[in-house]
């Protein structure tokens, strides 16, 4: 777990990027939650990570999209209020979409971290989509 709340999030995405749900999970709290603006649109509790991750590969796999990488900028918002932060940071994703590779621009990844013993995870997460160009 990382000893920031930034730090966290950026585990949790460079967990994703490498494709790897455990490492994601691990910067997950327990009772953590998802809201994406893929079906179900929601994942709760200790497998909150791993399910929504298997939920991407299985989209992906459903309209021909793979290969996904998210990078973020700087914070709009990075407050630490005791044991509880949030952040807001602008974001990007490119992944292929049936041989072709996508940019998404303009996404915002918003985070509800806590301080666990050991380090900060993340509670709570949404993305919210921008524009995507080929």
């Amino acid at each position: 777990m990382s000893d920031t709340p930034l730090g966290a999030v950026q585990a949790y995405l460079d967990a994703f990027n490498a494709g790897d749900p455990a490492a994601m999970s691990a910067e997950f709290a327990p009772d953590g939650s998802i809201l994406d603006g893929m079906a179900p649109h929601l994942w709760l509790g200790p497998t909150a990570a791993a399910d929504w991750y298997r939920d991407v590969l299985t989209e992906g796999a459903h309209v021909g999209a793979s290969g996904y990488h998210v990078t973020i900028g700087e914070p709009t918002h990075n407050t630490t209020t005791g044991d509880s932060a949030y952040v807001v940071v602008p974001a990007g994703m490119t992944f292929d979409l049936n041989g072709t590779r996508v940019t998404q621009t303009g996404s915002t990844f918003t985070v509800a971290l806590r301080r666990l013993p050991g380090g900060w995870r993340v509670a709570a997460w949404a993305w919210s989509k921008g524009a995507q160009q080929q």
